[in-house]
């Protein structure tokens, strides 16, 4: 009978029914993505903002907690730096001077870095002026060094880096998961594009949450690419290697040492350029210039030949062009005196201005300069970007990182706060997106899955976890 027959639905209703179906399962796929990567960043957005806050205002710390050994009276003339570093040596007789900072401001101290027996480093402040030693700021008992080693490495060494190279590249992930779930597409998502409602908890947080990561993403993004680029895998394999000297730039005939430029930096502080910490150092050549007088004493290392001592390479340093910058103090016969002003170290704000000089510790002829202008452009992307995170440009970049901090606070929390109001109180006890099955769906994982592979290594460790704990523990009980 024709009342009996079973209609079958047009074909262009069973198309729009499967593609409507393939857009919800994608939709929940993105979805678990972005749960997943949200459990494991969230308490790392967490401390590096935290900790973020703590280094944006390590200089007003510093000065609240050392004022007494920072702050000195102005006179007409200083001492000799020769002078002050014979003081400093003086008082510290079995430590090894390794670093001369001069004074930003005419009030404040200059600064000697002593390597102490126990492998302490201390920052030893004298008065310049009257040769009286102020005090001592030990470097590994600072805050800024703290939120530095915790910012950097969790006090977990390696294994810490690790995991923040994985939480900076899911970050990524998040971001661009969580930009495809904000973008309006139906009804639902329109209502709160833009706004905040106020009408329950939960939409308010989940409007809170979306539009501010959605409008601050691109400056968390610019956030974690700078900081990715120190990390040991992205950072030190895949792209710092490729941007350090001596790439396409060499020393040419001049002896070249074992040790590499980030030996000079103490403890996890970064005080040399980014693309010159995997370069070689050169050498000073002693036989070459001939003979020369030398101490290996239990106060280090001191080169006196041809009167090429701290006070002529600092009137040297003058005539280079340098204004505020670090000296490092060679360290054997074959070492060399470093000066480096660079924005990375927070010695200028213009990264434009970047110099970094090796000299001849025995003639005071320069060996290598290297300048913004032997940057490569991503070496350049770097250390202009660096200077805007660490908020050394001006007043203004640093109230406004301080506010970038507390906004991914915000967004963490709210994420946080949306989740715990969400989560069911059945089936899968920590609130996963549902699962949609669809034909092809896995495909597209893979593929994503692929090319964060291959741009952000750990990352893709962490997905196939994620992956492996979503199918063995949490399927079945759905």
């Amino acid at each position: 009978m024709l009342g009996s027959q079973t209609q079958t639905p047009p074909k262009e209703a069973s198309s729009s029914i499967t593609d409507k179906t393939k857009i919800k399962a994608r939709y929940f796929m993105i979805w678990r993505w972005h749960f997943y990567a949200g459990l494991y960043v969230i308490p790392f957005i967490l401390m590096l903002s935290i900790t973020g806050l703590v280094m944006l205002f390590d200089d007003e710390i510093e000065m609240i907690t050392y004022q007494d050994e920072l702050v000195v009276m102005p006179e007409a003339m200083t001492l000799p730096v020769s002078i002050q570093l014979d003081k400093v040596q003086t008082m510290y007789p079995h430590g090894t001077v390794t670093q001369f900072i001069p004074s930003k401001a005419i009030d404040r101290a200059n600064k000697f870095d002593v390597r102490l027996a126990d492998g302490r480093s201390v920052l030893v402040t004298i008065n310049q002026y009257t040769g009286d030693i102020l005090g001592e700021i030990d470097r590994s008992d600072s805050w800024y060094q703290l939120a530095n080693d915790i910012h950097g490495t969790l006090l977990l060494g390696q294994w810490g880096d690790y995991l923040i190279e994985i939480a900076a590249s899911l970050s990524i992930l998040l971001i661009g998961t969580g930009l495809y779930l904000w973008w309006p597409r139906d009804h639902a998502s329109i209502a709160g594009f833009l706004k905040l409602r106020f009408s329950n908890t939960r939409l308010f947080m989940r409007d809170l949450h979306a539009n501010f990561a959605a409008l601050f993403s691109i400056v968390l993004l610019l956030f974690l690419l700078s900081g990715l680029a120190w990390t040991s895998v992205w950072g030190g394999k895949l792209v710092q290697a490729w941007n350090t000297f001596p790439v396409y730039y060499t020393w040419g005939d001049k002896p070249e040492s074992h040790l590499t430029h980030a030996d000079l930096n103490h403890g996890s502080e970064k005080e040399l350029p980014w693309n010159l910490e995997q370069s070689v150092l050169p050498e000073s050549n002693q036989h070459i210039h001939g003979a020369y007088t030398s101490s290996e004493t239990d106060k280090g290392y001191v080169a006196t030949q041809n009167n090429i001592n701290i006070d002529s390479i600092v009137k040297q340093a003058r005539g280079l062009g340098f204004t505020q910058y670090k000296l490092f103090l060679p360290q054997s016969e074959k070492g060399v005196y470093t000066l480096a002003a660079n924005s990375m170290g927070g010695d200028i704000t213009d990264p434009r201005l970047d110099k970094t000089t090796h000299i001849d510790q025995y003639t005071g002829d320069v060996l290598v300069d290297v300048t913004w202008d032997d940057y490569t452009v991503l070496a350049k992307l770097m250390a202009a970007g660096i200077s805007l995170h660490q908020g050394d440009v001006s007043v203004f970049n640093k109230a406004l990182n301080a506010v970038f901090c507390l906004v991914f606070v915000l967004i963490s929390l709210s994420g946080m706060l949306m989740w715990w109001i969400r989560r069911p109180s059945g089936k899968t006890r920590i609130g996963i997106p549902p699962h949609f099955e669809s034909e092809g769906l896995w495909k597209a994982g893979i593929a994503g899955l692929f090319v964060v592979a291959v741009c952000f290594p750990l990352a893709s460790v962490a997905l196939v976890l994620f992956g492996l704990a979503d199918w063995l523990m949490f399927k079945p009980r759905r």
